[in-house]
């Protein structure tokens, strides 16, 4: 697959990057927008260099913050349950975020999470896309409407795309569905099944495409 992925004139320290290790340092070391000055920390991306499978939320939760690792809070709970009910291993995908920096407001002494604006998810893809050339993925699934918007470069309305593979400017087979934190805010549990349901459909055909690509 020819490498499409172009940099800005600033960002010529990304064609330099070829490692994952390399990726996390320079992540860490950003200033590009403002979020970075209130997080406790860049949180990279997580998986093996070569997954056929990644997947792009949204933005570090607090958890995630003071860990350092994507979705190891209550959203990647949720994630890890329905991608072992949708039968991928959470072992062979690489799991990351379109914002790296956590966002949020002080409310009292808990940090609430905000959710990233346009320019800051603009001005955060550049790592997105060196993961993606690192990693390679056959296949990328978006959870939630801001890992659409970095990954198709626009604003997408999640109701249109879900069910149906898209694909990106560079070839990659993309799908998108909601991001696991919206079954957290569901109070009725009728809902909130019928939700997680069909959450775990929109998984299935990247599985499929999964399985197709490692056999």
């Amino acid at each position: 697959m020819q490498d499409k992925f172009q940099f800005e004139p600033e960002d010529d320290v990304g064609l330099a990057i070829t490692s994952l290790r390399e990726l996390a340092k320079a992540e860490n070391e950003c200033t590009r927008c403002p979020l970075y000055k209130h997080a406790t920390q860049a949180v990279p991306g997580e998986g093996r260099k070569g997954a056929h499978l990644m997947l792009v939320g949204e933005q570090p939760g607090d958890k995630e913050d003071l860990a350092g690792k994507p979705f190891v809070g209550p959203a990647g709970r949720v994630l890890n349950q329905a991608l072992e009910a949708a039968g991928i291993p959470r072992t062979e995908v690489f799991v990351t975020n379109a914002v790296k920096h956590f966002k949020h407001e002080m409310r009292g002494k808990r940090r609430l999470h905000k959710r990233p604006n346009a320019y800051e998810i603009e001005r955060c893809k550049v790592w997105l896309d060196i993961e993606r050339r690192i990693v390679k993925p056959a296949a990328i699934v978006a959870l939630g409407a801001t890992a659409a918007r970095s990954l198709l470069g626009r604003p997408v309305t999640i109701a249109k795309l879900r069910g149906r593979m898209v694909q990106l400017a560079d070839g990659t087979a993309a799908f998108v569905t909601i991001h696991p934190s919206f079954l957290l805010r569901i109070q009725d549990d009728g809902d909130k099944e019928r939700e997680y349901r069909n959450f775990v459909a929109d998984l299935r055909p990247a599985a499929r495409l999964l399985a197709n690509a490692a056999a």
